[in-house]
């Protein structure tokens, strides 16, 4: 029965629930993705990435262009897209080509000997101090003027990352990777293929599981080409920013689902954030949106609650419009009369 088919999607994502709390939150999720939902999602992805260059370095396999991209993408994190724009083009930022030089004249550091002796370098440009101050003078990392100490160690965390981990392919390492968790089959077949990348590359200083699934999804999408895997395991990524977890909260689906959780790591663990989303994401067939999307599409379904909230969208449901400690009344919400409307500091 259609009710046990249910049951059975929840439970392998990690969430507890009966139809009543799942019902409820596929109806407004469903709802926010006709309101919210960008039918252009993959189109907008492909496009992007080709104007950048990165379709080809993927084809070509490509890996100086792709770290420049990657390195680029991660320097947006902790601050406006406008200002972070700016300083990398008044400053420029760092390039596979420039830390490649570095390394290869061997500086005197013992934490640039491997990505394994990088941990803790602790370098802080605000202080210009790190955690080996007798090698600092003669050490490669401040002469990237980059906005941060933090943007430096992630520069040169991932240079050593794809170098030594990688063997200098990063295309070659993702299909590898995909290839062999792909071979056994089961329900948790594509939690696999995402855990794959994405444990390995947590461990790069300074990336956060937000900006990895964000940065990667945009990849695997963008650029898959004729890589069925990298559609596949992309179109699965979901990023949760602040956004996101409090329209989960704010809406009750969090409650219903009996995922309550503060934001932070607690989103990506088991029963959180991201696997209500993927919960709710097998009960929308995101075809109805765009015949071109796969019928299961959770990070359509998380940019249409993003969408749905953001400033840069239709600037409904978050902080400037909702205070923290009140009940949304907003009476123009499309979900109102059907939103459970729980604060996020006192409860309902």
């Amino acid at each position: 029965m259609p009710a046990a088919r249910t049951n059975i999607r929840v439970a392998d994502c990690g969430i507890r629930s009966d139809d009543d709390g799942i019902g409820y939150a596929t109806g407004l999720v469903t709802r926010v993705c006709q309101l919210a939902g960008c039918s252009a999602f993959i189109d907008d992805a492909r496009a992007s990435l080709e104007a950048e260059g990165v379709v080809a370095a993927v084809c070509d396999h490509n890996t100086p262009a792709l770290f420049n991209w990657l390195v680029s993408v991660l320097s947006y994190q902790g601050i406006s897209d406008q200002v972070a724009a700016g300083y990398m083009e008044l400053h420029g930022n760092a390039t596979w080509q420039a830390i490649s030089r570095d390394i290869n004249a061997r500086p005197s550091c013992p934490k640039l000997a491997s990505y394994w002796h990088f941990q803790n370098c602790r370098y802080s440009k605000k202080h210009y101090a790190c955690s080996e101050p007798n090698h600092l003078p003669r050490c490669p990392l401040p002469a990237h003027w980059l906005r941060n100490g933090r943007l430096n160690q992630t520069a040169y965390s991932l240079y050593l990352f794809i170098r030594d981990v990688a063997d200098s392919d990063l295309v070659g390492w993702v299909d590898g990777r995909l290839d062999a968790a792909a071979r056994r089959s089961g329900p948790s077949r594509l939690a696999r293929m995402r855990a794959v990348l994405i444990e390995p590359l947590k461990e790069v200083y300074g990336v956060s599981d937000k900006v990895l699934m964000m940065t990667l999804s945009q990849l695997l999408i963008g650029a898959s080409g004729d890589r069925r895997r990298w559609f596949e395991v992309g179109g699965s990524m979901i990023a949760v920013d602040t956004l996101v977890h409090n329209f989960l909260h704010r809406t009750g689906i969090l409650h219903r689902l009996h995922a309550d959780h503060p934001y932070g790591p607690a989103c990506y663990r088991e029963g959180g954030c991201a696997a209500v989303i993927e919960a709710i994401a097998h009960e929308i067939d995101a075809r109805r949106f765009n015949r071109a999307f796969p019928k299961v599409f959770p990070r359509f379904v998380q940019h249409a609650i993003w969408r749905y909230c953001s400033q840069q969208g239709l600037d409904i449901c978050n902080g400037n419009q909702i205070g923290d400690r009140a009940r949304c009344e907003n009476k123009e919400c499309e979900l109102y009369s059907n939103c459970d409307r729980i604060s996020l500091v006192f409860g309902k």
